[in-house]
């Protein structure tokens, strides 16, 4: 876990979009994540929420925020607890931060102290009453996979996952320690404390326990739902959930014994987190933004308000001054770069599916819509993108690659889909080809498709007649192949735990010349010049100097803030989705990495 951004020979150049998981209000403001940064929105008239400011990039997704004073404590997830000066909301600025062991997903404050709950290393006792250097003073690990800590009085109370509620006595914060614990039927991610109770969200739903005797929490009652609740907030007789994919529900709780639903609201995305300011409730809604709710009739609650995020990446493709993203729910989003370091949203088009691949040609996008097939919209006016065609594949379009008047869909366990579009509102498929593993990516050179075929490794489909493909060779790869990219004579897959190189030169003996490993899972590659670029999830984007096929050397990393899924580069920029973290421009330092370079035959 680094203090900053950990990096060698990239380095951050601008960033945009993210997932909205995260939110309090304070005063006229509201304070939500989007990705890896706060973002402050005057929400004096809530129908019109406008951004007063924003951080920098931070190392980590903000999971958690809690304003006390002039300050904003952010749980960052592997960035620690990082301390923001929000005295001018107009220009945030962070001036401390702590470096946890593990993963900051909640935050509490009390007084001079920061708690904080780090996943895997329990609750972590941190000293702030100077922010500039904030100081660790005591920890209690729990057993579970701490997600967040709520404190009153003498206690310190952690919704530790499958391990439930566990409660530390911190009247003494040097020497925490657990003094009782309630098992929860479910994944105890959130907690609530009001006056003689704590409400614990779970997968089943809401527990309210007695702590009254912390020492001897009893349950009494309970809110069941059929799916995931992740946040709850009590106000009064109230309690509101963030649960998922049905939005927020709204319960009351005048009765511990028997709390009720007493009205909800279906938000459009996937409810985290939720905060509560006078009439309205304010909802983290994951790749939608914040939405915000008018609770004036709490049976029949409307949405007022909402500042919409501009996108989650999935995967990239580039095409002059525009990144095209295909942003998973939030369909195709495209990015102006003529200015890297401040890309702005130029244009969008809502997908009817999940947008999880796409490639650009002359004027037009084409998206791989998972369920909705094959989408082919028109960007000759990026500002006014429009659907030109269509359609529906069989499976769940994964991949698109498009060459000369076809496109060819990485179609799931339907393998490959080949599709004419020379007239691009009437598309139709030539032909398909059943690969026997499930077809995931799918890249195009000359009369041939690589297909990336999950579970088989790598499949070449001769296409030279598109109307009757045939396999031309194959390789089976050790690991669960995602991606594939093409240069020269080799063939670069990204198998999840390795980067495997392949020499394609002679169809009838295909030959593995090396692999690299890889830290946490390679779900991307592109190839350019004497590299190959990954996207590493975890550990970001990974840069390999290909040079010597046989002898791969790494160059350089830069260690996202999200889960990095796809990449694209162009001269000496690599453009990555890195999925709740949003679309990162990095700028390649070190010359060689990305002066072009013709890979050599063995």
């Amino acid at each position: 876990m680094g203090i900053a951004q950990q990096a060698r020979n990239v380095a951050l150049v601008g960033q945009i979009g993210g997932a909205t998981y995260a939110v309090t209000v304070q005063g006229n403001y509201a304070y939500i994540g989007v990705g890896p940064r706060l973002i402050i929105l005057n929400v004096t008239d809530p129908s019109r929420p406008t951004v007063v400011g924003q951080t920098r990039v931070l190392p980590g997704i903000v999971r958690d925020v809690e304003v006390v004073g002039n300050y904003a404590y952010i749980a960052n997830e592997d960035g620690g607890l990082r301390i923001i000066d929000v005295t001018d909301p107009a220009h945030p600025v962070e001036v401390g931060f702590y470096d946890t062991p593990g993963y900051a997903y909640g935050v509490a404050v009390s007084g001079q102290y920061v708690y904080v709950a780090d996943w895997g290393n329990g609750l972590h006792i941190i000293n702030a009453t100077d922010p500039a250097h904030p100081s660790k003073v005591g920890s209690c690990d729990t057993p579970g996979h701490a997600f967040d800590v709520a404190v009153s009085g003498a206690y310190a109370y952690i919704a530790d996952s499958w391990q439930g509620l566990r409660i530390i006595d911190i009247s003494d914060p040097t020497i925490p320690r657990e003094v009782s614990s309630y098992d929860t039927p479910g994944n105890a991610e959130d907690v609530a404390v009001a006056v003689n109770y704590a409400y614990i969200a779970d997968g089943y739903g809401m527990r309210i326990i007695d702590i009254s005797r912390p020492t001897n929490p009893q349950e009494v009652g309970f809110y069941s739902t059929t799916g995931s609740v992740h946040s709850v907030l009590v106000s009064g007789n109230t309690a509101y959930l963030a649960y998922g994919s049905s939005g927020l529900r709204i319960i009351n709780v005048s009765d511990s014994a028997n709390p009720r639903e007493i009205g909800f609201y279906n938000t459009p995305g996937y409810a985290w987190g939720v905060g509560v300011s006078g009439n309205y409730a304010y909802v983290a809604d994951d790749c939608m933004g914040l939405r915000i709710i008018n609770l004036t009739n709490p049976a029949e609650p409307n949405e007022a308000g909402y500042y919409d995020t501009p996108l989650c990446a999935k995967n990239v493709a580039i095409s002059e001054d525009y990144i095209y993203v295909a942003a998973g729910v939030r369909g195709l989003r495209i990015v102006d770069v003529s200015d890297p370091a401040h890309p702005s949203e130029a244009g969008f088009y809502d997908t009817p599916g999940f947008a999880a691949d796409v490639a650009v040609s002359g004027n037009y996008a084409y998206v791989a819509d998972w369920d909705a097939g094959l989408r082919i919209i028109n960007v000759s006016n990026p500002a006014n993108p429009t659907e030109a065609g269509s359609w529906d594949t069989p499976g769940w379009a994964q991949g698109v690659a498009v060459s000369r008047n076809y496109a060819y869909v990485a179609d799931g366990d339907y393998g490959l889909r080949i599709i004419n579009v020379t007239d691009s509102a009437h598309p139709r498929e030539v032909s398909s080809y059943d690969t026997l593993g499930h077809a995931s990516a799918v890249a195009v050179s000359g009369d041939k498709a690589y297909v990336a075929d999950w579970g088989s490794g790598l499949r070449i489909i001769s296409v030279l007649n598109p109307a009757q493909p045939e396999e031309i060779g194959f390789f089976d790869t050790p690991g669960s192949t995602l991606d594939v990219a093409i240069s020269g004579n080799y063939a670069f897959l990204a198998d999840w735990n390795s980067l495997r190189i392949i020499d394609v030169s002679d169809l009838a003996h295909l030959a593995e010349v090396s692999f690299y490993d890889m830290s946490e899972g390679a779900r991307g590659v592109a190839a350019f010049g004497n590299c190959a670029y990954i996207a590493d999830e975890w550990a970001g984007l990974r840069i390999i100097n290909v040079a010597d096929p046989a002898h791969p050397g790494d160059l350089g990393f830069y260690d996202t803030p999200g889960k990095a899924s796809g990449v694209a580069v162009s001269r000496n920029h690599a453009y990555v989705a890195d999925q709740e973290g949003g679309l990162l421009i990095l700028r390649v330092l070190t010359s060689r990495v990305y002066i072009p370079m013709v890979l050599r035959n063995r």
